[in-house]
């Protein structure tokens, strides 16, 4: 037995706003406004970070040096097979 899914109301309102894209550079403009969106929040939140003084110089300079990365095992064909 399959497990349902339960959309958010934002995924709802994506999925509904999806029927308006037809073609593939309205749904290139579409993924250019979200990326947008959320790179001025991350801008945003770096902004405060500084203000508030939760990000410093020091901070910021040990992440040149940072290194966490997750591994990434990419699944094969038959795993995504039903």
């Amino acid at each position: 037995m399959m497990e349902r899914t339960i959309f958010n109301e934002a995924q709802l309102d994506l999925l509904q706003m999806m029927a308006f894209v037809q073609s593939p550079e309205a749904l290139y403009e579409l993924r250019q406004v979200v990326k947008n969106h959320f790179a001025q929040k991350a801008k945003e939140e770096m902004q405060r970070m500084w203000q508030t003084g939760e990000m410093t110089q020091q901070k910021y300079d040990s992440f040149r040096t940072l290194h966490e990365r997750t591994p990434y095992n990419k699944p094969t064909y038959a795993e995504h097979r039903p």
